[in-house]
């Protein structure tokens, strides 16, 4: 009787005693495009993952110079690259790690208007804040690598927040 009820609302039993629903022909013929598989995907999805990509990258790239030679003497010292550490210092820093870290909330949270302006607006203000890594000339090939892309990322953010689908 169970047999007769799951065909009756096209469900098959499969040999392990679990149920499925068979997949139509059309289905099976007509697999998703790669632009519906991309609708799936929200803006804001996106968004979020390319600021944590960016973090990563970021923290990462300060992490890394501290390999620099020298670069833990002038820490020891109280100097980073030509700024004194300081109260000023430490809460500035902490100030330009955290806006992306809370870019990544807000890239899920805020509506679609406000996230699109948000994005676009610290995207661009971290492309020159980015840049400045490059200053000092030294490590170029590390820096110069870091800051593409971190400015990668950033276009990225930039493109999607921009062309965002204005039926959201």
């Amino acid at each position: 009787r169970r047999n007769t009820m799951a065909l009756r609302h096209g469900v098959t039993s499969c040999s392990a005693g679990r149920t499925r629903t068979p997949q139509s022909h059309t289905a099976r013929e007509n697999p998703p495009s790669q632009s519906t598989l991309e609708e799936r995907m929200p803006v804001q999805a996106k968004l979020a993952a390319a600021w944590t990509s960016f973090m990563f990258l970021y923290i990462y790239v300060d992490y890394l110079h501290l390999y620099k030679p020298g670069a833990i003497r002038d820490i020891l010292d109280g100097v980073v690259f030509k700024f004194d550490i300081n109260q000023a210092f430490v809460v500035i820093a902490l100030t330009s790690v955290a806006i992306p870290i809370l870019m990544i909330l807000l890239s899920t949270t805020l509506p679609a208007r406000a996230n699109r302006a948000t994005n676009l607006v610290v995207a661009s203000l971290y492309i020159p804040y980015s840049a400045f890594n490059l200053a000092g000339g030294s490590w170029i090939y590390f820096y110069g690598l870091g800051v593409v892309l971190e400015v990668l990322l950033l276009a990225f953010i930039l493109r999607y927040a921009w062309t965002w689908p204005r039926r959201t």
